[in-house]
């Protein structure tokens, strides 16, 4: 169902430089985030406080892996996994504490890391996928 993602066979868990990279289909490199900024919950559970997360270390060094393997011929792509039928990703305002993975993630865009979303639903019944699509480019000034 992902075939304008990536196509061919799939292998998991890929070394790539220092990293680990989730596939490999067919030539494209495929690395799968999950991004819990947000999520859609009941007025209750938006009471729940969450600490801060500023830890993008791994996520860094894959961006610069991806990068890195454009230039041996292979595609490179990101994929944002969200559990439910998110709004279009947009990277949050620059700050002290995001400045440098949004400076990463331009660069590695530039160079031709694609960005995409998936969208999927979870049920009693089991996972499906709702929509997924390419990513917008950044615009200037994130």
């Amino acid at each position: 169902m992902l075939k304008r993602l990536a196509d061919g066979p799939v292998q998991r868990e890929v070394r790539l430089g220092k990293s680990r990279i989730d596939f490999l289909v067919g030539n494209a490199y495929v690395e799968v985030k999950t991004p819990l900024t947000t999520l859609p919950a009941p007025a209750a559970a938006a009471r729940v406080r969450m600490g801060r997360f500023d830890s993008f270390d791994r996520l860094i060094r894959h961006m610069g892996e991806l990068k890195a393997s454009l230039a041996t011929g292979m595609r490179a792509k990101i994929v944002l996994c969200y559990l439910y039928d998110a709004k279009p990703f947009t990277p949050p305002p620059p700050s002290r504490i995001n400045s440098r993975i949004l400076s990463v993630a331009r660069g590695a865009e530039r160079a031709g890391v694609e960005r995409w979303q998936v969208n999927l639903r979870i049920t009693k019944v089991g996972v499906s996928l709702t929509r997924y699509f390419k990513s917008q480019p950044y615009a200037v000034g994130q």
